[in-house]
């Protein structure tokens, strides 16, 4: 992994934590920052001694204000500039999409702890995150139908599994910006922090999960909900959860995690996300964009 120049990413006892880092320009979103998270999220998933990611924003203004809509060289702001004869050429895809997606595939939890405005891209990014807390301080807004163009990062296949129909398509059509208990009382983040207590919490969340969960399990959970529950039947649950326990009962994870508890002591874990999990992972197909 390069250098990163639009985030930083650090790593202490099973953390990583990316911060995005603009901060001058309120940390707004641009493709350099996309590709760089994507690259941070690949060497994370790469790295077993990682259990958990926090997103968060640099200085105390902003998580992320959005696309920058001045960006360095002008040209187009929320698209690529070429112009193309078929839709399905990959100039054409979203780059807030081409993030949201990458999270989607992680195997490590995602937990943001949103500490300023978040609007746009800065809101829509942390739909595809697992677990968001937020400051006192924090806003958002899902403002594209004040700036001519749609909900974009996939966050409407994302934010109405997250807050209902009725709650996304309000806040999508008015594109106003709300504030912090707002968003807690309609489901998009989990709760609120004083500010200077947010990443200590965060931080808390994130060693409650590294300490005392199998990587193996915490993956395999987190690929079973995301993707089975637009499942058009319980019987898909089924068929993966049976596949799941029946491996994952016969490997070195369980037999610590029974020997742990009977024990009374902390669980030492020897699996690796990047070599042991079940033969059967992943059981989906990779969709194309065509």
């Amino acid at each position: 992994m390069t250098q990163p120049t639009q985030i930083t990413v650090e790593k202490t006892d099973g953390i990583a934590t990316i911060t995005l880092n603009r901060p001058d320009k309120m940390n707004a979103y641009t493709r350099t920052m996309g590709e760089e998270i994507i690259a941070a999220m690949d060497d994370i998933d790469a790295d077993d001694a990682v259990r958990a990611v926090i997103f968060t924003g640099s200085g105390d203004r902003a998580f992320c204000a959005g696309a920058d809509l001045t960006p360095e060289g002008g040209g187009q702001v929320f698209s690529d500039p070429s112009e193309v004869k078929d839709l399905s050429d990959p100039k054409v895809r979203d780059g807030g999409g081409l993030l949201t997606l990458r999270l989607f595939e992680s195997k490590k939890p995602l937990i943001s702890a949103c500490n300023g405005v978040a609007v746009g891209v800065g809101a829509t990014m942390q739909l595809a995150m697992d677990i968001r807390l937020a400051s006192q301080t924090a806003r958002y807004g899902f403002v594209f139908a004040r700036r001519g163009i749609v909900p974009e990062a996939a966050s409407s296949w994302f934010l109405p599994r997250l807050v209902g129909i009725s709650k996304a398509l309000e806040w999508c059509y008015s594109g106003r910006v709300f504030d912090a208990e707002e968003a807690r009382a309609g489901g998009l983040v989990r709760s609120l922090h004083k500010p200077e207590d947010l990443l200590h919490d965060a931080h808390d969340l994130a060693r409650e999960i590294a300490e005392n969960t199998s990587a193996i399990s915490v993956a395999m959970t987190r690929a079973m909900m995301w993707r089975l529950m637009n499942a058009d039947h319980p019987m898909e649950a089924h068929k993966i959860d049976s596949r799941a326990i029946y491996r994952l009962s016969r490997g070195a994870d369980a037999q610590e995690g029974i020997a742990s508890f009977l024990e009374k002591r902390k669980p030492i874990y020897p699996g690796k996300v990047s070599e042991d999990m079940p033969d059967f992972y992943p059981w989906w197909e990779d969709r194309p964009y065509e």
